[in-house]
C-alpha cells in the first residue's frame, strides 16, 4: 500500500503531465509553418516545457530525500535559512531596479539568469514566498514557548512578513496577498494569539486599498469585476472571455485541441488563464479532475502534517499545503470571476517552468516528512496511552518548551 508521501509525489507528476498537455494545446497556433511538422507525444515531452516538467520532477525526487530538519539545527549566521531569505529579499528589490527587472504587462516582477538572448525569466517573488514559509516555522518552532508574548514572540517575524509583503506588493498585490495570508494562517498554528495578529488586519487592509487606489490598472480591474459588460472590449473583455470559454466546455469539452478561445481571444490562456482553457476543452470532467487532485495532494499532506511528531515539521509542512491549497483556490477564483482579476498561477498547470520546479520542489520536502514519520515510528513506536501522542496528532496545535 502506498504512503501518503508516495501518493503526493504520484499526483504531483500527473499535475505536471496534464500541465504539459494543457500548455501546449493553449499554446497552438492557427499559422501554418511546414518547418515545426506534425506535433507528436515525443515532440511534446522534449519540448521547453516537457523538460520543465521534466525538472521539476527530478527536483522533487531529490528535495523528498533531504532531511530539512537540518537548517534548524544551525543558528546565526551559519543559518541557511537566513541565508536564503536575504537572497529572496535582495532578488525582489532588484526587480524595481530600472533595466534589471523584465517588465511583461506593464509589471516588472522578473529577473534573467544569464545572458538575455537565451536565459531564463525568473521571478523573485517565488523564492521570497517559499523562504518565508521555512523562516516562520523556523521561527515559531525555536520560539514556541513565547509565541503568545507580543514584544518577544510575534512582532520580530512582523517585521519579516511586512517587508516581503510590502516589497512583493510593489509589483505583485495579488502575489503578496497569498503570502500575508499563508503567514497568519502559520503564526496562528505557531501558537500567536489570534487578537494578536487581529490588530495587524487594519494596517494591512489599508496598504492593500492604497496599492489599488495608486495603480489605475488594479483600480480597473476592480471596476470590472462588478460589471464587466460595462466595457465588454476594455477592462471587462478579460473576464468575458474567461466565462464564456468556460460556458463553452459544457460537461464534456470540445475536445482536447479543439478549444477557440485561445486563438487570440482569452489573454494568458497558457498562465494565469489556463484552467479556463482546460474547463473549454476537457468541460466540467476536466476541471473536476485538476480539482480533485489538489483535493489528493492536501489530503495526503494533511496526512503527513498530522503525523508529525516536531513543531518544525508540522508548521513547514502546513505552510507548503496553505500556499499550493490557497494559490490553486485564488486562481481558480480569478478564473471563474469569483474575485477580482490577479496575475497569480495555477500551481504545477500554468506555464512557467520555475514555479514548477519549486514548487515540486516544496511538495518534495513535505514527502520527506513521511518518510522521517516513517523512520521514527519504527525507532519508537507509539504508545496509545502515552499523553504526548495528543500532540502529535493535531497539526495546528503548537508543542511549547520542550519542542524547542
Amino acid at each position: 500500500m502506498l504512503r501518503a508521501g508516495q501518493t503526493l509525489q504520484i499526483t504531483v507528476v500527473a499535475l505536471l503531465g496534464l500541465g504539459v498537455i494543457a500548455v501546449h494545446s493553449a499554446g497552438m497556433t492557427i499559422v501554418h509553418d511546414e518547418s515545426r511538422g506534425p506535433v507528436s507525444v515525443m515532440t511534446i515531452l522534449v519540448s521547453r516545457h516537457g523538460l520543465y516538467a521534466l525538472l521539476a520532477v527530478l527536483t522533487m525526487a531529490l528535495t523528498s530525500r533531504l532531511d530539512i530538519r537540518q537548517a534548524l539545527r544551525l543558528r546565526g549566521l551559519a543559518s541557511p535559512v537566513l541565508w536564503v531569505m536575504a537572497l529572496s529579499l535582495v532578488l525582489v528589490a532588484l526587480t524595481l531596479v530600472p533595466g534589471l527587472g523584465k517588465t511583461v504587462n506593464g509589471a516588472s516582477r522578473w529577473l534573467y539568469l544569464g545572458p538575455k538572448r537565451w536565459g531564463l525569466s525568473f521571478q523573485p517573488s517565488e523564492l521570497a514566498k517559499w523562504s518565508l514559509v521555512l523562516a516562520i516555522a523556523c521561527w515559531c518552532s525555536r520560539r514556541s514557548g513565547i509565541m503568545r508574548r507580543w514584544r518577544l514572540g510575534l512582532s520580530p517575524i512582523l517585521v519579516l512578513v511586512g517587508a516581503v509583503c510590502g516589497l512583493v506588493m510593489i509589483e505583485d498585490l495579488g502575489t503578496a496577498v497569498l503570502i500575508g495570508m499563508v503567514s497568519v494562517g502559520l503564526l496562528l498554528a505557531g501558537g500567536a494569539r489570534w487578537w494578536h495578529l487581529a490588530a495587524t488586519v487594519p494596517p494591512a487592509a489599508g496598504a492593500v486599498v492604497a496599492a489599488i487606489l495608486h495603480s489605475p490598472y488594479r483600480w480597473a480591474r476592480l471596476t470590472a469585476f462588478l460589471n464587466p459588460w460595462a466595457d465588454p472590449m476594455g477592462t471587462g473583455y478579460h473576464p468575458i472571455q474567461s466565462m464564456l470559454a468556460i460556458a463553452q466546455g459544457g460537461l464534456a469539452g470540445r475536445g482536447l485541441g479543439n478549444g477557440v478561445q485561445k486563438f487570440g481571444y482569452l489573454p494568458e490562456d497558457t498562465t494565469d488563464f489556463i484552467f479556463a482553457t482546460i474547463c473549454e476543452e476537457m468541460g466540467i470532467a476536466g476541471a473536476g479532475l485538476v480539482v480533485a487532485l489538489y483535493l489528493v495532494i492536501l489530503w495526503n499532506g494533511l496526512a503527513i502534517v498530522r503525523d508529525c511528531r516536531d513543531t518544525f515539521g508540522r508548521l513547514l509542512g502546513l505552510g507548503v499545503l496553505l500556499t499550493v491549497g490557497l494559490q490553486a483556490l485564488i486562481n481558480i477564483a480569478v478564473v471563474t470571476v469569483v474575485v477580482p482579476t490577479k496575475g497569480i498561477a495555477l500551481p504545477l498547470l500554468s506555464a512557467g517552468g520555475t514555479g514548477w520546479v519549486v514548487t515540486a520542489a516544496a511538495l518534495g520536502i513535505v514527502a520527506s516528512l513521511d518518510e522521517a514519520n516513517r523512520l521514527a515510528e519504527a525507532d519508537s513506536p507509539a504508545d496509545p496511552l502515552d499523553g504526548g501522542l495528543e500532540t502529535a496528532t493535531h497539526p495546528l496545535r503548537p508543542l511549547y518548551a520542550h519542542d524547542r
